[in-house]
């Protein structure tokens, strides 16, 4: 089958990583992810992409240039192009969402299983996409 299909919800509550890439197209990379309790993705900027984020379970906050606003079940948020953004985990258990980048940021298939991880193993799309 081309493309991707299944239940976003369903995976992104399974998923017991920090970040794992699900899809990578030409343009539109789909990843899942999960902040524990007080964990943050870290303050970015993505300069020539905007970012989406769909929070499935838990509750947390978003900054966007110095804004912060409270997230939980259901709520989206996109961060545009340029701007300076953050995730961060206030509740008590984990934070799952699901992201998609455009185009993508990260290596197609790539799994860190902690925040840990993902700061020792720095990585970048190498142009390889899932099809």
């Amino acid at each position: 089958m081309k493309g991707f299909v299944d239940d976003i919800e369903d995976l992104a509550d399974a998923n017991e990583a920090f970040r794992r890439v699900l899809y990578t197209g030409r343009y539109l990379q789909l990843v899942i992810m999960r902040l524990l309790p007080g964990e943050e993705i870290g303050l970015e900027t993505h300069l020539e992409h905007d970012q989406f984020f769909q929070f499935i379970d838990g509750r947390g906050a978003v900054i966007i240039d110095g804004i912060r606003t409270a997230v939980e079940d259901d709520h989206v948020v996109l961060a545009p192009a340029g701007s300076r953004h953050n995730i961060v985990n206030t509740g008590d258990e984990p934070l799952k969402f699901y992201t998609l980048y455009g185009p993508p940021e990260h290596r197609d298939g790539v799994v860190h299983d902690s925040l840990a991880d993902a700061a020792r193993a720095p990585e970048s799309f190498d142009g390889r996409r899932s099809e």
